[in-house]
């Protein structure tokens, strides 16, 4: 399927309202942006510890939590703070309606941590968080696989500080063995894998799809790089939703089957998941 210049978003997938395939729906920082949320690499992500600035590349990895627990703990709670503070906006309620309408057919994909798209009403078992989710926590020595929210104790609200104190440090413990526990988030230095972050589970879901809807995300992880690539490969349909230019944006507008729609995701998403016959309710 090839593209015109004045082709619009929701006519590029629109014509899978009613077919057999899969519709996969990949999103990232852009999306959240339009809640108020700083996006990650932005300068709002900058932390300062003492007279030091790090970079969130430097915080976000195992090794800065092996080397000051303390302070990590301290920064993913000020930036969960940040998370609860926003609401769902009208793409992420959109999606809700396209999953509504799709059914089994539907697929999403995101990089997000921040849980929003959970709690504008998607469903667990069509949401896969590939990096994880702020809400909650694992052991930090690995005791095992399981995945437990964060105490309620803890509360939401959290200003900025050096590091987490005494209370805090009691509160953040694996309840399976009382260790000490960590964000379940998947850091710059650790790899994807099926059981955490649905590794596998997200390049299958490409075998078979119709159309993948790329909405706020630059491609500057591996995961999806490798979904968008699978897309050009197989020739789906390739709508990339962001109002400015990146990796993302260029595949879809040198692919046959791409489209690069520029502009927000609260203002093109709704009119997508309406064509895919996702009516407002």
């Amino acid at each position: 399927m090839s593209h015109s210049s004045d082709e619009t978003p929701e006519r590029h997938v629109g014509e899978y309202a009613h077919a057999s395939g899969r519709i996969v729906v990949l999103t990232g920082a852009g999306i959240s942006a339009e809640s108020g949320i700083p996006t990650f690499r932005g300068q709002e992500g900058y932390w300062k510890i003492g007279s030091r600035n790090y970079h969130p590349q430097e915080m976000a990895t195992f090794e800065a939590f092996q080397r000051m627990p303390d302070e990590v703990w301290a920064w993913y709670l000020y930036r969960r703070s940040v998370c609860r503070a926003a609401a769902p906006n009208a793409a992420h309620e959109a999606l809700v309606r396209m999953e509504r309408r799709l059914g089994e057919r539907f697929q999403l994909i995101t990089q997000n941590v921040d849980g929003l798209h959970l709690r504008a009403g998607q469903s667990a078992e069509r949401t896969w968080q590939i990096h994880g989710n702020i809400d909650y926590m694992r052991c930090a020595n690995g005791c095992d696989a399981a995945i437990h929210p964060l105490p309620a104790a803890l509360g939401d609200r959290f200003g900025k500080m050096d590091k987490v104190d005494d209370r805090l440090r009691g509160l953040l413990v694996c309840p399976s063995c009382g260790g000490g526990a960590r964000p379940h988030v998947l850091w710059f230095d650790e790899m994807y894998d099926e059981a955490r972050y649905h590794f596998e589970s997200s390049m299958n879901a490409m075998t078979g799809a119709d159309a993948l809807i790329v909405i706020g995300t630059s491609g500057a992880t591996t995961l999806p790089t490798l979904l968008v690539q699978a897309s050009i490969r197989s020739g789906i349909a390739l709508l990339v939703v962001d109002p400015g230019d990146n990796i993302f944006t260029a595949a879809a507008e040198s692919a046959p089957s791409g489209l690069h729609a520029r502009g927000s995701a609260t203002e093109l998403v709704p009119r997508i998941a309406t064509e895919l016959g996702a009516e407002m309710a």
